[in-house]
């Protein structure tokens, strides 16, 4: 149980944490990382290396520590992280190895003069609070799953079907159980979690769900990338016939019923989950803003989809930004989506729902731009591909 005075002493961490929590967390990674070997399948180490992903945890971590003693001013920040652990089936075995490995990290960079025993008790305790909150919360997501129609528990083995190429970066990847069965229904919005073994190392991803749900089939759209371990084994080794591991869907960056004018905004791969999105909003004859950023015409997936939607769809607007567009590309606009451009292309009430992903500095302009256009907050919604960073 956390005391008050353990409260006190956690809040009082605040400040080193604002000034050196991210080397604090490079440190925590590079214990455990380093010393257990059975979380590495857990983490990306593409975020490792770019600073993403102790950069998201320092930001969790000191959201933490500022709102200790008030947990509901945390707001999303809790369900992004069951999100994440569900996908990539986080255990409760785990959390023992991340807290052990936290505690050395705190005592080894802040040293034993500040790093007291005091201290380390009371981070100890704001921990396990923590570690109770989420596997309780994650064990009921397992069950839940495990339990609904079509559901399971851990990985379940899915053939591929179908690979689709849909632009020059982007290929689609139609899955199907190997056992026959049902599989169960995702929320537009949603992700799923996959595990593959690439040069003899396991690896865990999450991927957007990019079509409807209807009972039978996933299908990810995944983006080739640079570098990129899974996403380069997907495109050049995964082949019809071949088998991977799913996790059951999650994420709770989800469509919610509302009758106000919808808005769907991405960029470049980001439009996967807006397209399960704008097809579950169609039906229900609310005003839909679709608008899509991209490099070029060579990598704008699913263009031929949206725009026969838009043709056949008069309560749908569609809208397409290039960086670099070519005659005949028939394009909106041409460079950056402003706070002008979007200014012209949101509905005329503000009283909207939008729904935004994409590259960071893209969505962080895009926030600070409805902001300004003055879109209420609480109708603004977003996700992460990665770490769940802050946008300020």
């Amino acid at each position: 149980m956390l005391t008050e005075r353990q409260r006190e002493i956690v809040k009082a961490t605040v400040p080193l944490l604002e000034t050196g929590g991210e080397a604090l967390i490079t440190h925590f990674y590079q214990t455990m990382l380093g010393e257990y070997p059975e979380v590495r399948p857990l983490f990306n180490q593409a975020h490792q290396q770019s600073g993403a992903q102790p950069r998201a945890l320092a930001h969790s971590v000191l959201m933490y520590a500022k709102n200790i003693d008030r947990l509901e001013n945390l707001g999303n920040l809790p369900a992004q992280i069951i999100n994440k652990h569900v996908a990539l089936q986080v255990q409760a075995e785990h959390y023992p190895i991340v807290g052990a490995c936290l505690l050395r990290a705190i005592r080894e960079v802040l040293g034993a003069e500040i790093a007291t025993d005091e201290v380390i008790a009371a981070w100890a305790a704001a921990y396990q609070q923590l570690a109770d909150i989420l596997i309780a919360a994650e064990r009921s997501v397992y069950e839940q799953t495990a339990a609904a129609e079509g559901g399971w528990r851990g990985a379940r083995a899915f053939k591929l079907v179908q690979k689709q190429a849909e632009s020059a970066e982007i290929t689609s990847f139609y899955l199907e159980p190997a056992d026959g069965g049902a599989v169960i229904t995702h929320q537009p919005g949603q992700y799923i979690g996959l595990r593959v073994v690439v040069d003899g190392l396991e690896q865990r991803r999450n991927y957007s769900l990019s079509a409807p749900t209807n009972g039978k089939s996933y299908r990810i759209s995944v983006k080739r990338e640079a570098g990129g371990k899974v996403s380069n084994h997907l495109h050049d080794q995964l082949q019809v016939g071949d088998t991977l591991e799913l996790f059951p869907p999650a994420g709770h960056f989800t469509l919610q019923a509302a009758a106000r004018p919808l808005v769907l905004i991405s960029g470049g791969v980001g439009i996967t989950p807006t397209l399960p999105m704008l097809q579950a909003a169609l039906p229900t004859g609310r005003e839909i803003t679709f608008i899509h950023c991209a490099r070029d015409r060579g990598v704008h997936a699913f263009r031929e989809k949206i725009d026969a939607l838009a043709s056949s769809h008069e309560q749908l607007t569609r809208r397409y930004c290039y960086d670099q567009a070519d005659a005949g590309d028939e394009v909106d606009a041409q460079g950056l989506l402003s706070t002008e451009r979007l200014a012209q292309w949101l509905p005329e009430s503000r009283d909207a729902d939008v729904y935004f992903l994409g590259p960071r500095g893209f969505m962080r302009s895009v926030k600070q731009s409805l902001r300004e256009l003055g879109v209420p907050d609480a109708q603004v919604h977003y996700e992460f591909f990665g770490p769940a960073e802050a946008l300020a």
